[in-house]
């Protein structure tokens, strides 16, 4: 590893997603710390208005997808869609680094690593889930009692899932303090860029390459 590499920097994300991850990571944080409250009975003695944490609980997590929508807007999104169609997208390598996890020195991972597309796949997805029983069980007036007990047992299950899957992101995080600063200040070194994302470091060298010049004979 050349020293050269460890102090140049590779662009990682832009403003616009940075802003989108801790927007979404402040709202995350209320949401579920106001649904801890209700499920554990945590910290409810600070609030004697227990329905206004509840529209806290339901407006945080319904903001969470309004922020999502906002940040993937034409007009400054399209870094933040371009990284969605590479979640959605799976190589040969990300399936080896899956079926050996991750320890096949020989896999050239994209941006993402498949564990990160797996978390970002279920994250959005339990999203959706959470926001359909969450308004259920607050706009309770038109739903059956079957309908409210079933949207309650959903919601809670994954609410679950979803403190499972944070707490395993920050703990990754913070296990790798050079990605963490991607997201945090936008760039990492191309030491990194070029050992733990290869396929990423040679589509953004390759884009930000000019191409040779021909010279006439």
């Amino acid at each position: 590893m050349s020293t050269p590499e460890v102090h140049t920097r590779v662009a990682r994300f832009t403003r616009v997603e940075r802003i989108a991850h801790w927007v979404n990571a402040a709202l995350f944080t209320v949401t579920m710390s106001t649904g801890a409250m209700f499920y554990f009975g945590i910290g409810q003695s600070l609030f004697s208005d227990r329905e206004l944490v509840r529209a806290i609980h339901v407006y945080s997590g319904l903001g969470i997808l309004a922020a999502f929508a906002v940040a993937m807007f034409p007009r400054w999104g399209r870094s933040l869609r371009r990284d969605a169609r590479r979640i959605n997208r799976w190589s040969p390598d990300d399936v080896r680094w899956l079926k050996t996890f991750g320890r096949d020195p020989s896999v050239r991972l994209g941006k993402f690593n498949p564990g990160q597309k797996l978390n970002a796949a279920f994250v959005a997805a339990a999203g959706l889930v959470l926001a359909g029983t969450g308004s259920i069980m607050y706009w309770n007036q038109s739903f059956s009692t079957d309908i409210r007990t079933g949207a309650d047992f959903v919601h809670q299950w994954f609410g679950w899932l979803i403190w499972i899957t944070v707490f395993g992101h920050i703990v990754l995080a913070f296990r790798d303090f050079e990605s963490l600063r991607g997201m945090t200040r936008g760039t990492v070194s191309t030491a990194w860029a070029k050992h733990h994302r290869p396929r990423w470091y040679a589509e953004e060298h390759a884009a930000t390459t000019p191409d040779p010049v021909p010279v006439d004979a």
